[in-house]
C-alpha cells in the first residue's frame, strides 16, 4: 500500500494527509475548490514548522512530506491510482453516500475505501458501493498529527483481511488503532458526546457558568480541556450532528441534543471556526494581533 487518496482538505483531511505523507506515502489530497486545498496545504506547512520548532522533525522531513502530497480538484482523477481512499468530508450522511458512490466507481477495484466519520453507520455507507467488504471506518482524532488514537470501525460486511490491513497501516503511522463495532457514535463519541451534552444542559439550567463548568472538569477530573471548550474546538454543528445520529439510532432520550446547543447552531455560533461559541474567539484573536504589535 503506497498510494493514498484523502478526500477533504479541511481540519481532519489535511491532518490525515499530513501523517501519511510524513510517513513516506504518496498522498493525493482532494477537495472541490483550489482555495480549500491551498488552506489545507498551508495548515500542513504550519504544523510541520511547529514540529521543527519543537525539534521533532528536520527541514528535510518537512520538504519530503510536502513533496509527497499532490493536490486534486477532480475526485475521479484523484482516486484513480489509490490503494486506500480515506473520505474526510463534512459529517453529513447524504454527502458521504454520494462521495462513496463516486469513489466506488472511480477507484481501482482492489482499493480499500475508508471513512473518517465520527458517528455515521459504516454499514450504511458500504451499502451504496459494490465492495462492502472493503469499506471500513478510520476515525482519527483531532489534531491528527498529535493524537495517537485511530478508532477502526468494522461494518457488517467488512472483511477480516481489510481490518487487519488497516490496523497495520495505522500502526505504521505511529498511531494506536483500536477495533470497535458499527453502532451509532462507536465508542469515542458514544461516551464523549453525552458528557458534552450534559455540560451544555448544566449551563442551560443555570447551575453554573461556562468558566465554572469547564474548570470543575479540568481541576477536579483531570481533563486537559473543559467540555464546553472542547465542544467549541470540535464544532457545535458537528456535536449536534453526532448527537442526532445517536438519538435517531438508539431512540433513547439521553442522547437528545440540549435545546441550547440547537439554538446556538441555528444562530451560526459554531465554536472556534465561526469565531464564537461558548467562548468568544474573535476577541481573543483581536487581542493576539494587538499584542504582536508590541513584541
Amino acid at each position: 500500500m503506497k498510494n493514498i487518496a484523502v478526500i477533504g482538505a479541511g481540519t481532519m483531511g489535511n491532518g490525515i494527509a499530513h501523517v501519511f505523507a510524513q510517513n513516506g506515502y504518496q498522498v493525493n489530497l482532494i477537495d472541490i475548490s483550489e482555495d480549500a486545498i491551498d488552506k489545507g496545504i498551508a495548515t500542513i506547512t504550519k504544523n510541520l514548522d511547529r514540529l521543527i520548532a519543537k525539534e521533532r522533525i528536520t527541514e528535510s522531513i518537512k520538504r519530503d512530506t510536502l513533496s509527497n502530497i499532490t493536490a486534486f480538484t477532480d475526485t475521479k482523477k484523484g482516486v484513480s491510482n489509490a490503494d486506500l481512499v480515506i473520505e474526510a468530508a463534512t459529517e453529513n450522511e447524504v454527502i458521504k453516500l454520494k462521495i462513496f458512490q463516486l469513489i466506488d466507481e472511480s477507484a481501482p477495484k482492489n482499493a480499500i475505501l475508508a471513512t473518517n466519520t465520527s458517528s455515521i453507520s459504516i454499514t450504511k455507507i458500504a451499502s451504496v458501493t459494490s465492495r462492502p467488504e472493503k469499506v471500513i471506518g478510520m476515525h482519527f482524532m483531532n489534531p491528527v498529527p498529535i493524537m495517537k488514537l485511530v478508532e477502526i470501525i468494522r461494518g457488517y460486511s467488512t472483511s477480516d483481511a481489510v481490518t487487519k490491513t488497516i490496523m497495520e497501516v495505522s500502526s505504521k503511522l505511529n498511531k494506536i488503532p483500536l477495533e470497535v463495532n458499527d453502532y451509532p457514535g462507536f465508542v469515542a463519541n458514544r461516551i464523549l458526546m453525552p458528557m458534552i451534552n450534559e455540560a451544555i444542559e448544566t449551563l442551560y439550567n443555570g447551575v453554573a457558568g461556562v468558566y465554572e463548568i469547564d474548570n470543575v472538569m479540568k481541576l477536579g477530573m483531570g481533563h486537559p480541556m473543559g467540555p464546553l471548550q472542547l465542544a467549541d474546538f470540535i464544532g457545535l454543528d458537528v456535536c449536534l450532528s453526532i448527537l442526532q445520529v445517536m438519538y435517531d439510532g438508539f431512540k433513547n432520550p439521553k442522547y437528545a441534543p440540549c435545546p441550547l446547543l440547537v439554538n446556538m447552531v441555528q444562530a451560526g455560533k459554531l465554536g472556534s471556526k465561526s469565531g464564537e461559541g461558548f467562548y468568544d474567539y474573535a476577541e481573543s484573536r483581536k487581542a493576539e494581533k494587538v499584542s504582536k504589535q508590541f513584541v
